[in-house]
């Protein structure tokens, strides 16, 4: 008998998933004895909505109790009756393997109810939870955890999964959504829309070893702006834990209109990567605020001239912000398209360190107020020390009238400026830039890439072990950046519609 795990992995591959995993002529067979799962719709209107799971083998469960009756073992899969499922605390507790993992499944995707105060506790080893759909409840009494992957989580998995106005009656009641400790775990897939209270909705918790967790493949709808800290889409860490090196990898995620507060994804840890996301209408920044060494390629940030909409902020060292697109952003200063922040002297780990040893390299930033600023914020929470050491190569900026191209809000130490291109209206080149003459053209996207003949192909100057590429700038899209405008692939099967309005306004 074929084991649950295996069969939607395969499914996952199909979908353009990175879980690779390849049946044999036997276990083809044999698939209407376990788990099917249709895969994941294209969040275009796909015709997976509602689907009914075949399970001929899955233990069958109406409520949280008997989920904490169950004794499970590896390969093991369980199945919530569809319905509504109020006030029940899920407690899923198993020890399965990476080949065998334990599954929790919806029976209709999208059809079993989370209502009132019900909550997902997962704590175990390789269980995986599909299809369940979170609406309009709220978290327990005196809990601060929506769902929890528990500190002895490891290899756990959340997909396919809505979490859709789980508000309380108050906007200052302080819980998380989606709370991450353990390792190796992933949230995938999911549709997380409309936390209008306190708290950042994902938080992937510190400690003093790798985590090596995941998110990808999520949509991360509208989030109302508190007025203040606390409203992240996703925090990874705490200042805590700033040295520890998480490996944590977030990429392919969309998150539309996500205004929670000025951090959308607030970085607070070491060597993490943050890649191929898009950022559409959202106000706020992608912040790397503590920690070293962390990449953020291949994003794209849509502004759309909305107010308060942000692109990258730079905190620490030795960070890797390369092949990234940002359009149509009007905030300047910290908030601008990219900008390295002062730090403070001798900074505490809750403070701003000083920016050493970025790359900022082969970036496109198209119609912003202002391109890049060094020194932002100086002044501000007692920051004085400017960034240091860092590198500006290979940038290609199209400037909107009177727009600011490049701001030094704090004289830089050792900085090199090499190879970056500017078609920059009524502009001062800086020292390190050029000016060019011709115009970027406007893809079926509403995107803009270097025209036929343009001086930026073939002119990327310098070596960078970490990016290869022969043209100054964001490379052209390709299809996985396709997709990922379109929102295809992203979020859960059944619910439709996703990305039907994330129009990029050519300007």
């Amino acid at each position: 008998m074929i084991k649950v795990a295996v069969r939607y992995f395969l499914i996952l591959v199909l979908l353009g998933g990175v879980i690779s995993c390849k049946k044999s002529d036997k276990e083809k067979k044999d698939d209407d004895s376990g788990v099917v799962v249709p895969p994941p719709g294209d969040g275009d209107g796909g015709n997976n909505d509602g689907e009914v799971i075949k399970c001929k083998s899955c233990k069958v469960i109406t409520s949280a109790a008997e989920l904490s009756a169950l004794t499970l073992s590896a390969g093991d899969s369980v199945m919530m009756k569809a319905g509504d499922w109020n006030n029940q605390r899920l407690v899923f507790k198993g020890k399965g393997t990476a080949q065998q993992p334990i599954v929790l499944i919806a029976e209709k995707l999208g059809g079993v109810i989370m209502k009132g105060t019900s909550s997902l506790q997962i704590d175990g080893e390789y269980l995986e939870v599909n299809g369940l759909n979170f609406k309009d409840g709220l978290a327990p009494a005196n809990v601060t955890l929506l769902i929890a992957f528990t500190s002895s989580s490891k290899g756990c998995r959340l997909t396919n999964t809505s979490i859709v106005d789980y508000n309380p009656a108050s906007a200052t009641t302080d819980y998380r959504w989606v709370s991450i400790n353990g390792t190796k775990n992933r949230l995938d897939h999911c549709y997380i829309k409309g936390k209008a209270h306190q708290g950042a909705t994902v938080v992937i918790w510190g400690r003093n070893s790798s985590l090596e967790h995941r998110i990808d493949h999520n949509y991360f709808g509208t989030r109302p702006d508190l007025g203040n800290n606390g409203g992240e889409t996703i925090r990874v860490g705490t200042s805590d834990y700033y040295l520890s090196e998480s490996n944590v990898i977030i990429e392919e995620n969309i998150f539309d209109k996500c205004n929670g507060e000025t951090e959308i994804i607030s970085n607070k840890m070491s060597k993490n990567i943050i890649r191929n996301n898009l950022f559409f209408e959202s106000r706020g920044t992608l912040c790397l605020r503590h920690g070293n060494g962390t990449e953020v390629y291949g994003n794209y940030i849509i502004g759309n001239n909305v107010a308060a909409a942000g692109g990258i902020r730079i905190v620490g060292e030795s960070h890797l912000v390369y092949n990234n697109y940002i359009q149509g952003i009007t905030q300047t200063g910290q908030y601008c398209a990219i900008s390295l922040l002062d730090g403070v002297p001798n900074a505490a780990p809750s403070e701003y360190f000083q920016v050493k040893n970025a790359k900022i390299v082969g970036n496109t930033i198209v119609n912003c107020s202002q391109a890049f600023e060094i020194g932002a914020g100086k002044g501000g929470n007692g920051r004085t020390v400017p960034p240091a050491n860092c590198t500006l190569a290979n940038n290609l900026v199209q400037q909107k009238v009177g727009a600011t191209l490049l701001k030094l809000a704090d004289t830089p130490e050792n900085f090199t400026y090499v190879g970056n291109m500017a078609y920059a209206v009524g502009a001062t080149m800086p020292q390190g830039f050029v000016q060019i003459s011709q115009q970027l053209g406007i893809t079926v996207f509403g995107t803009y890439e270097p025209q036929s003949g343009s001086p930026a192909f073939g002119a990327f100057q310098g070596t960078f072990p970490f990016y290869t590429s022969a043209d100054v700038g964001a490379k052209a899209l390709d299809d996985m950046h396709k997709a990922l405008l379109k929102s295809e692939g992203i979020g859960p099967s059944w619910v439709t519609g996703l990305g039907n309005a994330l129009v990029i306004k050519a300007l």
